[in-house]
């Protein structure tokens, strides 16, 4: 399983450390991940899923509002 978001597609990138003489050395930045199990709201099953924390936020905030949506469909 790639470690990658998938409802948002986040995955690991890539940049510079650049220390204070201006060297730069390669680095990753890794997404905040969590592995969680959420009940669809669709089919009222549960599911597991590797969500950013991001991703989170937005499912809340949508079944905070009572927006309609499918678990399956929004998977990457």
């Amino acid at each position: 399983m790639p470690k990658q978001c998938q409802i948002t597609g986040k995955k690991t990138g890539t940049g510079n450390n650049v220390s204070h003489s201006k060297r730069s050395t390669k680095r990753t930045v890794k997404p905040n991940l969590q592995t969680k199990r959420l009940v669809n709201p669709a089919t009222g099953k549960i599911m597991k899923l590797r969500l950013s924390t991001s991703a989170l936020k937005t499912l809340a905030k949508w079944q905070s509002e009572g927006k309609a949506f499918d678990l399956r469909k929004l998977i990457k």
